[in-house]
């Protein structure tokens, strides 16, 4: 975990346990921009120490897995509408991201199962073309599904500590490949967005590579999951990278 929660009278405060990619102040920023720009998405700032930020508790419930089709409209709603906000935000770091993927990678190459031939297919790719961005947007940086929030009518967005001028392409990826939206269908976002299939297919590789280095046999999250998860997304990865 990266933060704790904290909830009285209306009002969340949010601490965080980890700082090295600056979450508060990311957190802080975002919220400062969008509550003022589309004050209707996201919390609003109130108050913010060093390691802390306060704001408000907006409706709805955590989306679950797999979200609705009218959930996954509801997303691209609220999707649009963050995206439609000039990103006057720190660029988030893709080349740490790039980095760090291969660093977990490394030792799984030697593997002689399915997690090694994905690994190391992914010794063969070329990522630096996404370091690039073509299409700057707000990124939200995290889709994990409990980040939306969902009153039944209207989607709301939370948890900006990752937050930060993005690329609409990669950020596009990151939630197509996240594991907590796995058995959701995004197939109605897929063409919502005026993206270039290959680098969208591009940015789908990294974002599920960097799964398999997270829950792979020695990653960070490798306990986290059941049996046989680490096998399924390397054969996933192994079934995108065979696109390209």
């Amino acid at each position: 975990m990266t933060h704790s929660v904290d909830v009285s009278d209306a009002v969340l405060t949010k601490r965080y346990t980890s700082w090295d990619r600056g979450e508060p102040d990311r957190e802080w920023a975002a919220l400062e921009l969008l509550a003022d720009a589309v004050p209707d998405l996201v919390p609003t700032p109130l108050a913010r120490g060093p390691l802390w930020v306060t704001m408000s508790v907006i409706p709805g419930e955590p989306l679950t897995d797999p979200a609705t089709p009218a959930q996954v409209s509801a997303l691209g709603v609220a999707l649009d509408t963050l995206w439609s906000v000039t990103p006057t935000l720190v660029p988030l770091d893709l080349s740490a991201l790039v980095e760090r993927t291969y660093a977990a990678l490394d030792p799984l190459r030697a593997r002689d199962d399915v997690i090694g031939r994905a690994a190391a297919a992914c010794a063969e790719l070329d990522w630096s073309s996404l370091l690039t961005v073509h299409d700057p947007v707000v990124a939200h940086g995290d889709p994990n599904l409990a980040n939306y929030l969902w009153d039944g009518t209207t989607l709301r967005i939370v948890d900006f500590e990752d937050a930060g001028l993005g690329d609409r392409t990669v950020e596009l990826a990151n939630l197509l490949e996240h594991l907590a939206g796995r058995r959701t269908d995004w197939t109605p976002l897929l063409h919502r967005w005026p993206v270039d299939p290959s680098r969208l297919l591009t940015a789908r590789t990294l974002w599920a590579a960097f799964w398999l280095g997270l829950i792979g046999p020695g990653g960070p999250s490798a306990s986290r999951n059941p049996p046989g998860t680490a096998e399924a997304q390397a054969e996933r990865l192994l079934g995108l990278i065979a696109q390209q």
